[in-house]
């Protein structure tokens, strides 16, 4: 074990907390009087709902940082099903990118957050069909663990239980469960295995978020009986922090960016109002009103609030650390009473706080962000004391490393280093999100340990506790592992420490398309996590399939090495689909899974392991024409999924929307949401119209009527309205309007079959009215509704053709579904048939 002094550069520094998106503000002294107001208010608040971007920041932010309660939101789903506006993941990368932006905004708001193991499996129009789809009792049965776990004083919930089929099934069912919940909690009989652990738990209240719009109007909301209302002005001023309420709520909503959810900050009066649903009726607009938040509540606590309750009239903003002697007092009397959670809770918040006001920075930074089960590890511990009060290490212990027993006296900010080390459980299962290790269903994620469910992320692989001596008191502070470093363009950057496989593999296409029976390479990645990493790949096949070689040899000499395996397929002669996995073979262990990097700047950088796989499918699909310009919109797949069946895809950015670019393409399709994201090109719209004029095939895919424009009379070359009509349910029947347009014949026939395998939906935001110009050739609805003809929209303008579709291409051709591309491609190749269209059929 290895000793360094030196010196600290002045400037502040924070405790990493990169594990639950609170790593971005400073220990400042208005942040430590905040601490302090919080530390001095015994009482929770859960604020519940569906998705990632339901949650009310303003209502979550004045409960943590006015009432300074203790304030969480529990998301029952991670928003897999949405749609993401910065990039192309979806489904599962896209809740772990979305689970990350809920985070970043409890950073900014104050609050915690916690998840169900619900799998948001796409729109739902009414609560039966979600709950069945979810596993109703799995999921109620994580809601009453959360507040079993958090126990919470109050409950709000964001939707309304009792209006089912008037929005999002998602939505109404967040509200059934908890209010069913609500009741079960504290019922020994409900979950008792639950109890290993845990106890039961009552909360007071419960409410429900209502709203103007929840009663059609602000009109009848003014005429409505509000006895039972609870209005709260959520736009409170704070002077401390120079900022609203309002403006906190909207810088925490705004870290929704995949969502589109930047708001512009609002300042001023705002009222939100609650509907008391159970329990008694609060006054004065406190929902705490007859609870009891002192320090009263927890038996022997009077003595620290005689201690800590002047502080707040008498807090010392230049010199926070002059009050460590009476927080030190404080924690000594906490620690003498008896165990409860309130206790607990307390004694976190009360170390964080004697922590930050002594100025002392106390680190665990890997050397690399990565480590491997079996491997060693070099971490660097640093210690940083800068205050003026005396402050001793008396011994650390990092877990499955290096401890130390040796006396470390900590003089005023000077840094001192510790070389340490960590060895790695050869049976470490890793630090990928737990809930995407296990198979689940359609609506349920599968978690093996029940102590995960409802935590936002995989908790941290390792910790460092220090035993310290400050001013005579003897305490323990924990603090995760991180990885600390940094980059020339950003500065200096914080990720949590991981523990990955020795290898992973990836393949160089999510589907493959043979659409002849004759055999075509496939290219594997395999990337090593370690140091000489040795063994052999193979592959798995489906049945009636073949790869060639049988298998590789390889050697990756160090960390990062990556090699490119190709083997041969030789796909069946008639139609077949499946899935080919990877099998690499190292010391003995079998490794088969895609290390999936999510990096953006606004959320810590993100690692995800998932099952290597490519989707092979043998398929007899035609087509006509080459050239494909490619308009990115929000971001998906569909350009690599068209190069699958052998279109050479041309990206274009708005600058190359030229005549001179566009006439060399067989034809041009919009991006999902392009009008939605793009501003500049409603401007294009001229040229891309001509284009259609002179002869080519224009294909706008779907764009939503609420973030863009909904009226196309000034897009489309003939009137057509979008609306927020969609077929949510991917088994619907599809009814073929026109059999003998040539979109449905030409090269490729399509018939019902076609519909067969579809994922997640049908189409979403189909237009609801359109000019005669247009031919519907589809038609679909979601059960006991009526059939809905904007999915697929086509007419003829000058010697082109325009096209509008709702349907979900973006998600079907990543999944492989044949019938999808046969579609696409028809779509793709219009006015390209050998032979003249029909008289009677519109074209």
């Amino acid at each position: 074990m290895r000793y360094i002094l030196g010196w600290l550069l002045i400037g502040t520094l924070l405790l990493p907390n990169v594990f639950n998106g609170q790593g971005s503000t400073p220990p400042s002294s208005v942040k430590l009087y905040n601490d302090l107001r919080k530390l001095n208010f015994l009482g929770s608040a859960l604020y519940i709902a569906a998705h990632p971007d339901d949650e009310n920041t303003r209502l979550i932010s004045y409960l943590s940082n006015h009432v300074h309660a203790r304030t969480a939101y529990l998301s029952l789903t991670r928003g897999d099903g949405g749609q993401n506006l910065i990039g192309t993941e979806l489904r599962e990368l896209l809740g772990v990118l979305r689970t990350q932006e809920l985070l970043a905004a409890r950073g900014v708001d104050g609050g915690q957050q916690f998840f169900t193991r619900a799998n948001d499996f796409g729109y739902s129009k009414h609560p039966d069909e979600t709950l069945r789809i979810w596993d109703r009792d799995a999921v109620l049965s994580d809601v009453v663990r959360v507040i079993r776990t958090f126990r919470p004083d109050v409950i709000v919930n964001r939707f309304d239980h009792r209006t089912p089929g008037s929005t999002h099934g998602h939505h109404t069912s967040s509200a059934i469960l908890s209010t069913e919940a609500f009741e079960l909690a504290g019922n020994r009989g409900a979950y008792p295995e639950q109890l290993n652990g845990l106890e039961p738990w009552s909360p007071d209240r419960l409410f429900y978020n209502a709203s103007w719009w929840s009663y059609g109007s602000r009109e009848n909301f003014e005429k409505a009986d509000k006895s039972r209302l609870v209005p709260i002005d959520v736009g409170v001023y704070y002077p401390e922090r120079g900022l609203s309420n309002n403006e906190i709520a909207a810088t925490a909503s705004s870290q929704h960016r995949c969502q589109g959810f930047g708001r512009p900050n609002v300042r001023g009066s705002e009222m939100e109002y609650v509907e008391l649903l159970k329990g008694s009726m609060p006054g004065n607009g406190d929902l705490f009103d007859g609870i009891d938040t002192s320090w009263g509540r927890l038996a022997g606590g009077e003595a620290i609030g005689a201690i800590l309750d002047p502080m707040e009239t008498s807090f010392n903003f230049e010199n926070p650390s002059s009050h460590l002697p009476q927080l030190l007092e404080a924690y000594k009397i906490l620690g003498s009473l008896a165990d409860s959670q309130w206790k607990r809770i307390k004694q976190q918040e009360l170390l964080e706080l004697i922590v930050n006001v002594s100025g002392l920075y106390i680190e665990a930074s890997s050397r690399e962000y990565s480590a491997n089960p079996g491997e060693t590890a070099a971490v660097r511990l640093e210690f940083v004391n800068r205050s003026e009060w005396p402050v001793e290490v008396q011994s650390f212990n990092l877990d499955a490393g290096t401890k130390g027993d040796s006396l470390i006296k900590l003089p005023y900010n000077q840094r001192i280093f510790v070389e340490a080390a960590i060895a790695v459980p050869v049976d470490h299962e890793g630090t990928d999100p737990y809930w995407l290790r296990e198979a689940g269903t359609q609506g349920l994620y599968s978690v093996k340990d029940p102590n995960l469910i409802g935590k936002p992320r995989t908790p941290p692989a390792f910790f460092l506790r220090a035993n310290l001596n400050i001013n005579g008191t003897p305490l323990t502070y924990v603090t995760p592992v991180i990885h600390r470093y940094s980059e020339s363009d950003k500065g200096e950057l914080v990720r949590a420490f991981e523990v990955l496989p020795k290898v992973t593999a990836s393949f160089e296409e999510q589907v493959s398309m043979f659409t002849t029976a004759h055999s075509r390479p496939v290219k594997m990645v395999v990337k090593s996590h370690t140091q000489n990493a040795k063994g052999t790949v193979s592959l798995k096949v489906p049945q009636g399939w073949q790869a060639e070689p049988e298998s590789y040899s390889f050697e990756l000499d160090g960390k990062g090495d990556e090699k490119v395996f190709q083997f041969t397929l030789l796909p069946p002669p008639g139609d077949s689909q499946g899935f080919v996995n990877p099998e690499i073979k190292v010391d003995g262990l079998v490794y088969n899974k895609e290390l999936i990097s999510i990096v953006y700047e606004h959320i810590p950088a993100q690692t995800v392991l998932l099952p290597a796989s490519v989707k092979v499918v043998r398929l007899n699909v035609e087509k006509a024409g080459q050239h494909i310009g490619y308009v990115m919109g929000a971001g998906d797949q569909v350009p690599e999924n068209l190069e699958a069946i052998g279109y050479t895809i041309h990206p274009l950015g708005l600058d190359a929307l030229s005549k001179e670019t566009l006439k060399k393409m067989d034809a041009v399709v919009l991006g999902i949401r392009a009008y939605n994201v793009l501003d500049e090109l409603p401007f294009k719209n001229d040229i891309l119209l001509n284009y259609v004029k002179e002869g080519g095939t224009l294909i706008v895919q779907y764009n939503t009527s609420g973030r863009g424009p909904r009226d196309f009379s000034n897009l489309a070359p003939f009137p057509l309205r979008l609306s927020r009509d969609r077929v949510s349910d991917e088994t619907a029947k599809v009814e073929i309007l026109e059999p003998e347009h040539p979109i449905l014949n030409f090269p490729n026939r399509i018939d019902e079959r076609d519909f067969e395998g579809w994922v997640q939906e049908r189409g979403l935001y189909f237009p609801d009215t359109w000019d005669d110009s247009y031919t519907a050739l589809l038609s679909m609805n979601d059960p006991g509704e009526t059939p809905k003809q904007g999915g697929l929209l086509v007419a003829p303008y000058g010697s082109g053709y325009y096209i509008y579709t709702g349907l979900s291409f973006f998600r079907e051709l990543p999944a492989g579904v044949p019938g999808a591309f046969k579609l696409l491609s028809n779509m793709l190749s219009i006015g390209k048939a050998p032979i003249p269209i029909q008289d009677g059929v519109k074209g």
